[in-house]
């Protein structure tokens, strides 16, 4: 997961308050009408004090024992937390690289990870790059993992292999917080910016409902507070958005890849448990999560 506010200041906006994805853009300077998003230079965020290492090794410890505790397994618990790491290190990466950085990364306990931008992204595209950067490179964590399992033949290996694919796949759903609706929703907003509210909303319902219903009550109440918020960030942005419509088809495709590369991942990784059968280890995968048991 990412934070960065892919949305220009407005002037006469009430203080304190940030700016919400669809809230109303300013308008071009008459001189520059026609200036690019991404020739305007990047707002810097207060700059925050680090993170103590105290607390980052209380953090991480607090969210590797909690993993323990839900998965039965130590293999599983520290895959997934090591795919905690690198994600938010590809969202990291990409912000260093597009003028965003120091970027730093944080491990929430009880709920995951967050790599925060000192600098705002200097156009909606960019911020679309970062967001899907974490799910794209965060798939690299599986490597060791589906070595050891292969060799060993040991399914705990593979199966956190597997976790380490659902984590970004879970973080495509275009759902508020997560890096699918900052990837998708400007790409809804381009349509149009109602789109963007009620796909994000409807979406981020049913997802609370699977926590609730899977017992995945921690998760459940910090998505029912984003989508909370998303309700009340403000009005929403002009019709005609922030994105460019070849933007628009680039950010389009590079998030359905993703979702499809991670997807594949997934599946991929409880094949050797079910012998090569793709449809059992879809079944598999979907059991994990709760589903159509």
């Amino acid at each position: 997961m990412s934070d960065i506010d892919t949305t220009p200041r407005t002037p006469g906006r009430t203080p304190g308050r940030t700016p919400g994805p669809w809230d109303v853009q300013p308008s071009p300077q008459p001189e520059t009408p026609h200036a690019s998003a991404a020739a305007a230079p990047a707002a810097e965020q207060p700059v925050e004090k680090d993170q103590s290492l105290v607390w980052a090794l209380a953090s991480t410890a607090l969210m590797g024992g909690f993993l323990w505790w839900i998965t039965g397994s130590a293999v599983v618990a520290g895959a997934v937390l090591i795919g905690l790491f690198v994600h938010e290190a590809g969202h990291a990466l990409v912000m260093n690289r597009l003028g965003m950085g120091p970027a730093r990364i944080y491990i929430i306990p009880f709920l995951g990870g967050l790599a925060k931008a000192r600098r705002e992204p200097r156009s909606e595209w960019h911020g679309v790059l970062v967001s899907l950067a974490g799910p794209a490179f965060g798939l690299l964590a599986m490597i060791p993992f589906m070595g050891v399992g292969l060799v060993l033949g040991q399914s705990e290996w593979l199966a956190g292999a597997f976790f380490i694919a659902m984590l970004n796949l879970v973080n495509l759903v275009p759902a508020p917080p997560l890096d699918g609706s900052k990837a998708l929703g400007p790409v809804l907003t381009r349509v149009h910016p109602r789109l963007e509210q009620v796909v994000l909303l409807v979406i981020g319902v049913a997802v609370v409902w699977w926590g609730l219903s899977t017992g995945r009550f921690i998760l459940a109440a910090f998505l029912a507070l984003s989508v909370f918020s998303h309700m009340k960030r403000g009005v929403w942005r002009a019709a005609w958005g922030t994105l460019s419509w070849p933007e628009a088809g680039k950010s389009l495709v590079l998030y359905l890849l993703t979702l499809a590369v991670c997807a594949a991942a997934a599946v991929g990784a409880l094949l050797p448990v079910t012998e090569g059968d793709p449809a059992g280890a879809v079944r598999l995968g979907l059991s994990y999560l709760g589903v159509g048991r």
